[in-house]
């Protein structure tokens, strides 16, 4: 249990991490790719690359998960899975060749994948036991985002793409060392039953919404794994590339604060489908523009999207799934949107690129998100018919 005088404490040792994870997701989402590519990988390459981490995610978000909720250690379990990531990016370090670091990041996507989703899950659970709003936190990780990936874009641009896995490693240490002192918020949940886990996931309405969620994140994805590449192939350089990122997570904050204060207001359904229909026009938009500085003013779209989409969906899943199940929803819910639609998004995105062009990428992308928009507005309509 977490005592009244700690609260504060922990509350900063929350949002630190929730800073330093998303510094670390910054270089992972934009700056990666472009280090592969200056390693003279094709985009099918770094596609293939981006694929088998999502595709191997779906084992072990589930396992974390289960282990976490059966076994109420998930500190224990975050701090472990920092400090394999930090292992494996030190494996990285001296390699060139591609199927040596494509087996070693697959290695460190097998131990990264699960910490957004375990991080999200003490953070809901730490939200309830101090009676603050998940948003208030979670905001911190956009904050990190913001700040490094302007700051991260022009110590890339001064010194090069070599000190990408160095930057990276600085970032998880920090993650590693405040992991130590996350208090126990699920000492006092429920015994887990995997028997009442697995009759919540087959429920009716638990499998449409993870399905309408999928359909979502695959859209998300490409966008997030071929955005950089675009800006590059139209003569952006590494730190207008940063403002990019800068721009699309800064625009998270002010919704985040919105969403905490407002959003309860609101029904779930009716703004996922908004927030749907918004990565529709999008990817549409940016598979027409030619200009680097016009992508950066459509990643300030990202609060409409991301920003609505992912907090309504946390809440949706807070709805279908009880606390003791929570590391284990939230494992489902991270491998569908990022395994699964992460491992379609890579491959898909990596083929249509290199046939057709990086626009057919976001084209494509459009319409799966606009599956995704009439899906939940359906399932809303019928839902009050």
């Amino acid at each position: 249990m977490v005592r009244q005088n700690d609260m504060p404490g922990q509350l900063f040792v929350l949002r630190t991490m929730q800073f330093a994870n998303y510094a670390m997701m910054v270089l992972l989402v934009t700056y990666f790719p472009l280090y592969f590519a200056s390693l003279g990988f094709s985009k099918l390459q770094i596609g293939a690359i981006y694929s088998v981490g999502p595709f191997l995610s779906i084992v072990s978000n589930i396992a974390v998960g289960l282990l976490s909720d059966r076994t109420k250690s998930l500190r224990r379990i975050l701090t472990i899975l920092y400090l394999m990531q930090i292992l494996a990016l030190s494996l990285l370090l001296p390699q060139k060749e591609f199927g040596i670091m494509a087996g070693i990041m697959a290695m460190f996507y097998l131990f990264q994948t699960p910490i957004n989703s375990m991080l999200d899950g003490v953070s809901l659970l730490a939200a309830d036991r101090m009676n603050r709003s998940f948003p208030s936190i979670r905001m911190f990780g956009s904050l990190g985002y913001a700040l490094c990936a302007i700051l991260f874009g022009y110590v890339l641009k001064a010194y090069g793409s070599d000190l990408t896995i160095w930057l990276t490693l600085g970032t998880l240490a920090v993650s590693f060392v405040f992991s130590l002192l996350i208090a126990d918020f699920q000492g006092s949940l429920r015994k887990f039953e995997f028997s009442g886990l697995w009759q919540l996931l087959r429920k009716r309405e638990t499998v449409v919404f993870f399905v309408l969620i999928m359909l979502v994140s695959i859209p998300h994805r490409m966008n997030e794994g071929f955005l950089s590449l675009a800006m590059r192939e139209i003569g952006a350089d590494d730190s207008v590339i940063g403002y990019a990122s800068l721009a699309s997570a800064a625009s998270e904050i002010p919704m985040f604060f919105l969403l905490s204060k407002f959003g309860h207001r609101f029904r779930e359904l009716p703004l996922l489908a908004v927030a749907s229909f918004f990565y529709v026009i999008r990817l549409s938009l940016l598979s027409t523009v030619n200009d680097p500085w016009m992508v950066v003013a459509l990643q300030l779209m990202h609060s409409v999207t991301f920003g609505i989409f992912y907090i309504t969906a946390l809440r949706s899943l807070q709805a279908l799934i009880p606390d003791e199940y929570r590391s284990s929803g939230q494992a489902v819910f991270a491998v569908v949107w990022s395994g699964l639609a992460g491992l379609i998004a890579g491959t898909l995105g990596g083929w249509l690129s290199d046939a057709f062009g990086l626009s057919y990428v976001f084209r494509i992308g459009a319409v799966v998100a606009l599956v995704g928009a009439i899906g939940f507005l359906f399932v809303h309509i019928r839902r009050d018919s």
